[in-house]
Formats: C-alpha cells, sequence, structure tokens
C-alpha cells in the first residue's frame, strides 16, 4: 500500500468521491472519511442487512450496553439481517448466539458461525473447513503457540483461548498491555509459521487456511440465505473499529466506522466510507439510528434505538 493511497479522517463538510465497484472488487480510499451525516439517504434505505465486529464496536468496555443491544433488537424487529463476525473464539461466541438478535455470529475471524436455534442457549456450529483440516491444524496452532510465548517477551495467550477451535490469539490489550514492537514481533512469528495474522482493537490472532472476515461474510451469506453477497453487497452496511477491518471497509460501499477507529488511523491500510461521532456501542447504535431515519425520520428512529 502506497501511503498516497491512504486516507484521512475528515471532520468538514461532506464531498463527492467515487464509490468503486462494491461488487468484490477494490474501493479507493484516497478522501478523507465522511461523518456519519453524510451518508445519503438513498443508500441507507436500501441496507437489507448489517455485518458488525463486535470488541468495542458494539461492546463497551467488554459488555454490551443497552443502548446497542436496543439497536440489534430495531434491526431485527424491522426485518434486517444482523451478523457479527468476529475474532472471537466459538466456544465464547456460542451463548451470545443463543441470546442475541442476530441471526449468526461468525466467529474466530470467518471459520466458525454459530447459528441460534431458538432452544434457550442453544446454537448450531458450522465450519469452513474439515474436520481432517481443524485437527491437523491444531496440532501446527500448539507449536505456533509455543514458539510465540517462548520467543516474545511479555507474550500471553487470550484468556478467552480455551474456547477456540481454528486459531490462536495472543492478548495485546484486553488484560495486559503488549507494546507495539511486541505486536509486531508476534505478527512476524506467525507469518514465519506460514500464518494468516490480524490484529483486533484486543488480540493478535493467528489461524491456518485462506478464510477472513470477508470471506466469512459471503459463506455465511451463502449458508443462510442461499444467495451471493457479491452481488447484493450495497444493500449491507459494514461496521467495525480497528485494523481487522480493513478488508471490510475496502469492500463495503456502505461502511461505517466508530469514533474509536481513529486510534488506528496509522495502521488502517482501508479506511470505512463514514465515521460515527460515538464510540463504541453507542457509535454502533448511532449507525442504526441512521439507518431507519432515512426511512421514518429521525425523531422515530430515535424511539426505535433507545434503550429498555
Amino acid at each position: 500500500m502506497r501511503p498516497e493511497q491512504r486516507g484521512q479522517f475528515g471532520t468538514d463538510g461532506c464531498f463527492n468521491r467515487p464509490a468503486g465497484d462494491a461488487g468484490g472488487k477494490r474501493i479507493e480510499r484516497r478522501k478523507p472519511v465522511h461523518p456519519l451525516t453524510c451518508w445519503p439517504a438513498a443508500a441507507r434505505r436500501q441496507v437489507a442487512g448489517v455485518f458488525t465486529d463486535i470488541d468495542d464496536t458494539l461492546t463497551t468496555d467488554g459488555k454490551l450496553t443497552g443502548d446497542a443491544l436496543a439497536a440489534l433488537a430495531a434491526l431485527k424487529h424491522a426485518g434486517l439481517h444482523v451478523i457479527a463476525i468476529t475474532g472471537r473464539p466459538a466456544g465464547w461466541s456460542e451463548a451470545f448466539a443463543a441470546q442475541w438478535p442476530v441471526d449468526a455470529i461468525v466467529a474466530e475471524n470467518g471459520a466458525v458461525a454459530l447459528i441460534p436455534t431458538g432452544v434457550p442457549g442453544a446454537a448450531r456450529r458450522l465450519y469452513q473447513q474439515s474436520a481432517g483440516v481443524r485437527m491437523d491444524n491444531a496440532t501446527k496452532l500448539r507449536q505456533a503457540a509455543r514458539r510465540i510465548l517462548s520467543e516474545v517477551p511479555g507474550a500471553v495467550l487470550a484468556t478467552d483461548s480455551g474456547g477456540r477451535e481454528t486459531d490462536i490469539a495472543i492478548d495485546h490489550s484486553e488484560h495486559v498491555q503488549l507494546a507495539a514492537d511486541g505486536i509486531a514481533q508476534v505478527v512476524g512469528v506467525m507469518r514465519q509459521e506460514g500464518m494468516n495474522a490480524s490484529v483486533s482493537s484486543i488480540h493478535i490472532n493467528g489461524w491456518y487456511g485462506d478464510h477472513d472476515k470477508l470471506s466469512g461474510a459471503r459463506w455465511i451469506v451463502t449458508e443462510l440465505f442461499g444467495r451471493r453477497l457479491d452481488d447484493e453487497i450495497d444493500r449491507w452496511a459494514y461496521v467495525g473499529d480497528s485494523t481487522n477491518d480493513a478488508l471490510m471497509f475496502e469492500q463495503f460501499a456502505n461502511s461505517v466506522g466508530v469514533a474509536n477507529v481513529r486510534r488506528f488511523e496509522a495502521q488502517l491500510t482501508h479506511l470505512p466510507r463514514y465515521i460515527a461521532a460515538a464510540e463504541r456501542g453507542a457509535g454502533f447504535a448511532e449507525v442504526v439510528a441512521a439507518i431507519f431515519a432515512s426511512r421514518i425520520g429521525m425523531q422515530s428512529a430515535a424511539a426505535l434505538t433507545a434503550p429498555g
């Protein structure tokens, strides 16, 4: 990525820029990101589904707040699809897939989907990789984890590691702090081991396979609805907050960062098209209110997404 291809976050006014071809092709990010208020009503009105990251996008300080939960419920009540895509493990995600008003949670950066069954506390699992591939990879994942822990000072496994099936995660900001050079060293070791590596707002994830958040989104739309995401990508929005959302920001014309995405501006290879004024769960609720405002007016939209 050449320096001139990076965008900068803008706060002053709206302007036109090429949207690119969202059907699986790159969307340029050369100009400043628009404030959320610049998201055209026509684009918002055609949104039929929302993909969202979880940590520091839906959640605030590790919890789903009332405003974010109300926003999820409003989307489902209105008949819109809601799918969370996260680097969190399948074991961690399962209970939330059963409890939250979502169509699915795609966990471990696209590898595993948790689908609500309608039975309290239960969700079924779908995998992109076969059981044999997952078993073969598990040995390599353990070896890579041991190498990282022995070679990178201060590196520790994420506390949710017990629920992981297809990847490993090193904590850098959830319960411990790992400096930037340590994060870079972990990523370097993962890549030396032949792994994909991705840095979220809290963890460094490493895995074997060609899946990622985007392929996970394409996969789950086909699994749930029997359709190709690329044929209807302009009818979906994506909301995120971190460097591991860059691919989704690149591909979705209706991509939005919650305000705390600003802290990753220098590291993002592709920026969201729009940015909310609020951070984390409040920012997600702001995005949902904007979607409804294009259809029913601001006052009603605010009421729909108000907690409790």
